[in-house]
C-alpha cells in the first residue's frame, strides 16, 4: 500500500476561521491530547444499513485486524513488547494517579501506544522520558517481580534512559551502515553489505522472470547457530506464528459469511499465511485486485516497506472498509479516463503504459484500523505494490472519506489559516475548495499516480534502494498535482474551476517548504518518506522557478510567508519534475535519485525551522493526529444465532490500548 499521509493540522483540512462554535466542534471529535499528538474518534456512517452478512464479515475481519498488533510492535524494535508489558504492569498496578513523575510516565506510555513502540512514528527518534530513572526504578521494585518481569531491569533502564542506545528506529544517514544504525527488528547479526549481497543474489537468480518475487517481504534476516544467514519467515509455524494463527482463525471465520469471490480471496491469503511462500502472496494479490465489485473489502498482511532502510521488509497492517457509494462517483470518473491521463502524462513516451489495465478506484468508509495503520493512518491506499501485477492486472485505489471527514471536523477553529496564509485570495480559495482539492489530490495520487508509468526493460524496480519510497511518493504526488491543474478535470466534471487546483498548490507548497517542519525536532534532518517527498517537490520548484519569481518568500510583521505568483508556471514545473522522477524510476538511476533527494529533501534551515515551531506552538496545534477504533459487538438470539452487529464508539485512548494489550496480545515478549 502506497500511503498518502494527510497534512492534517497543516493543510486545507485545517483552514476554518476560529470561533467558539468551531472550538466546540473540535472538542466533540478529540478524545485525548498529549505531547505533539491529538487523538480523534471516527464514525462509520452507513454501517447500520449493511446486510447482516456484511456486518458479520466486518466483525470477523476486524478481529483479524486487531490480532496482528503485537507483530508490528516487535517489528519496530525487538524489546518493544517487553517494555510495553512492563510499563502497563506498573500503570495498572499503581494506586497513584498524580504527581509530576506519574503524569510524565503516563505521557510516555501514551506516546508508546501511539507509535507502536519506543520510537516516534514519524521522526523515528527514540522518546526521551520526562520522569527520572530513580523514580522508575522505585516502580520496578514495587510492582515488577519474578512473575511479571519481561526483561532484565538493568537493560530496560539502559534502553529507556540512555539516549545513545537504539537511538533511531530508521537511520538512513550517509556514511553509516543503515542496518546496524537502525533499531528496527528486520535484521539481526548482519551488515548492510551482507543484506545487499543476499538479496542481490536472489534477484539475479530470478532475472528474466516476468513475475518477479518481492524477495524478503515477510521475513527477518538473521544468522543461524553456525553463522549462516537465513530468512526467519513470518508464517504459521514460523516467526510470529502465535499471532498469525489468530489472524488465520478470524479470516476463516470471515470466509464463512463472505461472497464466493471474497471467499476465494480469503482462502488464498490464508494459504499464504500458512506457507509463507511469496508466490502464494502474489496469487492472493492477483485475486484481490480483480475484485472491484464487493462492497466490503480489506487489507491484511505484510504490505509496506517504509520501515526498512533498504526497502525489503514490510510491516504488518490491516484495514477493514466498505464502499461509500455516493462519494465513489469521482473515482469512477478517474478510472474511466485512466488511459487518457497515461497517454498525456508529461514523461518520456517509452515509460508510459501502452494499455492501462484494471484501474479500480473507490471512496471507502473505514470500519477498523490495525497494525501500521493504527492509531495513525493514511487517507489513501493503492495496492498491490508489485510492479508486474500493476502492469498485468492493474491496481486498486481507495480514498478514506470518514477519516478525512474526522480530520476536517477536528481541525476547525485552530487559527492555522490566519497565521500561515498571507494573501486573502488564497484564504478564500482554501475555505471554498480546500476539502475538495485535498480529496481530489488523494484520489489522483492513489488511483492514477502510483499505477502510472512503466519500467524500462531489464529494470527490476529495486535499484533505488533507500531512496525508493521517497521517489515513489514524489512521483505519485507530482502526477496528482500536474493533472489537478488540467482543464480536463473541468471537462469531465471533477472540478468546477481551476481555482480548486490553485488552492491545493498554495497549500502543498506552503506545507512542503515550511509548515511541516513543526513535525521535526530542532537540529534534526527530514527522514520520513512522505515529508521528504513534499519537501523535495516544494524546494525543487522554488529553485527552478526562482528567476521567474514563481514562488516567493515574503516577510511581513517579522513573519515569513510563502506565496505562489504564477500557478500555471508552477504546474509546468510539476510536469518537468515528474518527467525526471519517472525517468529515474524507469531506468533505475540510483545516483540521480540519490542526488535529487539529498539536495532538496533532507536538510532543514534552522532559522525557518525555529520560527515555524514557535508560531505553531503559539496556536497549540498538535502536528500529529491518530484515532481510537470503534468496537463491534455480536447480537444473538436465544439459540445463539447472530441477529445483528452493534457498533460502539469508545472515547478513551488509554482504556482501548490497555484492552488491546490484554485481549489481543499473543506473542512472547522476546521473539
Amino acid at each position: 500500500m502506497k500511503k498518502f499521509l494527510g497534512i492534517i493540522a497543516f493543510g486545507a483540512l485545517a483552514l476554518t476561521a476560529c470561533g467558539e462554535a468551531e472550538k466546540q466542534q473540535e472538542a466533540s471529535w478529540v478524545v485525548d491530547r498529549f505531547d505533539d499528538i491529538k487523538v480523534l474518534r471516527y464514525e462509520v456512517p452507513g454501517f447500520e444499513e449493511l446486510t447482516l452478512e456484511e456486518k458479520e464479515l466486518i466483525y470477523s475481519l476486524s478481529e483479524a485486524a486487531k490480532c496482528g498488533r503485537d507483530i508490528l510492535w516487535d517489528q519496530n524494535f525487538k524489546y518493544n513488547l517487553a517494555i510495553r508489558r512492563t510499563l502497563e504492569s506498573i500503570y495498572t498496578a499503581s494506586d497513584v494517579r498524580e504527581g509530576e513523575e506519574f503524569v510524565a510516565f503516563e505521557k510516555y506510555l501514551k506516546k508508546l501506544w501511539f507509535a507502536n513502540g519506543i520510537h516516534h512514528h514519524y521522526s523515528n527518534d527514540k522518546f526521551k522520558p520526562e520522569f527520572t530513572e530513580e523514580w522508575f526504578r522505585e516502580q520496578l521494585a514495587q510492582y515488577i517481580n519474578d512473575e511479571n518481569r519481561q526483561m532484565d531491569d538493568e537493560l530496560l533502564c539502559q534502553i529507556i534512559f540512555d539516549p545513545t542506545l537504539y537511538a533511531s528506529r530508521l537511520n538512513r544517514s550517509e556514511g553509516v551502515d543503515v542496518i546496524k544504525a537502525s533499531a528496527g527488528n528486520y535484521y539481526e547479526g548482519v551488515s548492510q553489505a551482507e543484506v545487499e549481497a543476499f538479496y542481490t543474489a536472489m534477484a539475479e537468480a530470478d532475472k528474466g522472470n516476468p513475475e518477479p518475487i518481492s524477495y524478503g517481504l515477510n521475513s527477518k534476516l538473521m544468522r543461524d547457530t553456525e553463522g549462516n544467514i537465513f530468512e526467519n519467515v513470518w508464517k504459521v509455524g514460523g516467526m510470529y506464528s502465535a499471532a498469525i494463527e489468530q489472524i488465520v482463525f478470524w479470516l476463516e471465520k470471515a470466509a464463512t459469511v463472505a461472497n464466493p469471490t471474497q471467499k476465494e480471496i480469503i482462502d488464498a491469503l490464508v494459504k499464504y499465511y500458512r506457507s509463507g511462500d511469496l508466490k502464494d502472496f502474489d496469487a492472493y494479490n492477483v485475486l484481490w485486485v480483480k475484485d472491484s465489485a464487493s462492497n466490503v473489502d480489506f487489507v491484511n498482511g505484510f504490505i509496506e516497506n517504509y520501515g526498512d532502510p533498504l526497502g525489503h521488509k514490510s510491516s504488518w497492517e490491516a484495514v477493514v472498509n466498505f464502499r461509500d457509494e455516493e462519494a465513489c462517483h469521482r473515482t469512477e470518473i478517474m478510472a474511466a479516463n485512466a488511459q487518457w491521463f497515461e497517454d498525456n502524462a508529461p514523461i518520456n513516451p517509452a515509460y508510459r503504459k501502452e494499455e492501462v489495465k484494471g484501474v479500480s478506484a473507490k471512496v471507502i468508509t473505514v470500519a477498523m484500523l490495525g497494525g501500521d495503520c493504527f492509531p495513525s493512518t493514511a487517507i489513501g491506499i493503492n495496492l498491490p505494490n508489485a510492479d508486474w501485477i500493476r502492469k498485468e492486472h492493474g491496481s486498486k485505489s481507495v480514498t478514506i472519506d470518514n477519516i478525512t471527514y474526522a480530520y476536517d471536523k477536528a481541525a476547525q477553529g485552530n487559527g492555522f489559516m490566519e497565521e500561515f496564509v498571507l494573501r486573502a485570495e488564497d484564504r478564500e480559495r482554501l475555505k471554498k475548495y480546500g476539502k475538495l482539492s485535498d480529496d481530489l489530490h488523494t484520489d489522483l495520487h492513489e488511483c492514477l499516480g502510483h499505477g502510472s508509468g512503466q519500467l524500462a526493460e531489464g529494470v527490476s524496480g529495486n535499484e533505488l534502494r533507500t531512496y525508493s519510497s521517497t521517489l515513489e511518493e514524489a512521483r505519485a504526488d507530482l502526477f496528482a498535482l500536474y493533472y489537478l491543474g488540467d482543464e480536463k478535470l473541468v471537462e469531465i466534471g471533477l472540478i468546477p474551476t481551476l481555482d480548486v487546483a490553485w488552492a491545493q498548490y498554495a497549500d502543498y507548497i506552503m506545507n512542503g517548504i515550511m509548515t511541516q517542519l513543526s513535525r521535526i525536532e530542532p537540529g534534526k534532518t527530514v527522514e520520513e518518506d512522505h515529508m521528504r517527498n513534499r519537501k523535495l517537490i516544494a524546494e525543487w520548484c522554488y529553485e527552478k522557478g526562482k528567476e521567474e519569481n514563481v514562488i516567493e518568500w515574503i516577510t511581513e510583521n517579522g513573519k515569513k510567508y510563502v506565496v505562489i505568483n504564477d500557478f500555471e508556471r508552477l504546474r509546468e514545473l510539476f510536469g518537468e519534475l515528474l518527467c525526471e522522477v519517472q525517468r529515474i524510476k524507469s531506468e533505475g538511476d540510483y545516483e540521480a535519485g540519490k542526488a535529487l533527494v539529498e539536495a532538496y529533501a533532507v536538510q532543514v534551515d534552522p532559522e525557518l525551522h525555529a520560527e515555524v515551531i514557535a508560531r505553531n506552538e503559539a496556536l497549540k496545534i498538535e502536528p500529529y493526529s491518530g484515532f481510537v477504533n470503534p468496537d463491534y459487538e455480536l447480537v444473538t438470539d436465544a439459540e445463539g444465532n447472530v441477529t445483528d452487529v452493534k457498533i460502539i464508539y469508545p472515547t478513551n485512548f488509554v482504556e482501548q490500548h490497555l484492552e488491546y494489550g490484554k485481549e489481543y496480545s499473543f506473542l512472547p515478549s522476546l521473539n
